[in-house]
């Protein structure tokens, strides 16, 4: 299981002003508790800063590694603000942030991947825009891995996002993602699956815990990253608690080592 931060990123409202205003000490804060809390990749994403994107990256990757030694996961749709964060990496494996099948993104983005070993997330998107159902992702999915694979990319390192869409818009919404993982995982069992969760849940009451139980049906079907809130121990404590009743977690060590942190007492 892979778990990646997904605090550090200038769209939050309490991120901003801190990146504003170089507040380091507010930064390097905040990337020690989502490692402390269980996170092994810190998402950097200043993807708002689109008049110094670049220099805010560079700023945002240099603290955040001074205070943890977690890799980081690079997130921008700028390839220039990407290839500054990869530059600077030097904490373990980087991640990228992402890719697509779309002609212009992937040709910009897999030299990146290749020139810094790093693992990628693939999201199951193309051309013809955002997929529909089931056999629109494993179709992009087969594509995205096949052309990846023959460029040298290890299967091992690719984390596909099956794009989550909210249940209030079709019913169907979250089955559609569950089949997409269970089909993904019978065809490529060394790929991996990610996602992000808040999707799932937009425009109806009661969000968490429509995320919190998403989060365990799509880690039955094989999903084995996560975007994340790493400081919501409900979600981390689920995590721990399906890992171990799913077979993934040996001797139960990690659900025993969250009971023994407190993670499980009642507020």
């Amino acid at each position: 299981m892979l778990i990646v931060g997904e605090l550090i990123n200038t769209s939050r409202k309490a991120i901003k002003p801190a990146v504003e205003n170089k507040d380091a000490a507010f930064i390097k804060a905040m990337a020690r508790k989502q490692v402390d809390a269980g996170a092994d990749y810190v998402d950097v994403n200043c993807g708002t800063m689109v008049f110094n994107e670049e220099e805010t990256m560079a700023w945002l990757v240099e603290t955040v590694q001074s205070q943890v030694s977690a890799p980081l996961c690079i997130d921008s749709p700028n390839p220039k603000a990407l290839e500054v964060g990869l530059s600077l990496c030097k904490h373990g494996q980087p991640m990228i942030n992402s890719i697509t099948a779309e002609k212009e993104r992937y040709a910009t983005v897999l030299p990146f991947v290749l020139k810094y070993k790093a693992k990628i997330v693939g999201l199951c998107m193309d051309d013809s825009g955002m997929p529909e159902t089931a056999q629109d992702r494993l179709r992009i999915a087969d594509r995205l891995v096949g052309d990846m694979v023959a460029a040298g990319v290890p299967e091992d390192d690719i984390y596909l996002d099956p794009l989550v869409k909210p249940v209030s818009t079709g019913d169907k919404a979250g089955l559609e993602v569950l089949d997409t993982i269970y089909g993904i995982k019978q065809k490529y069992p060394k790929v991996h699956g990610i996602c992000g969760l808040s999707n799932i849940s937009y425009g109806l009451p009661n969000r968490k815990i429509l995320n919190q139980v998403f989060m365990i049906q799509t880690m039955t079907m094989g999903m084995d990253g996560y975007i994340l809130d790493p400081l919501d121990k409900t979600m981390m404590g689920f995590v721990y608690a399906s890992q171990a009743l799913l077979g993934k977690d040996e001797f139960c060590m990690k659900y025993l080592t969250a009971h023994r942190s407190g993670l499980y007492e009642e507020k």
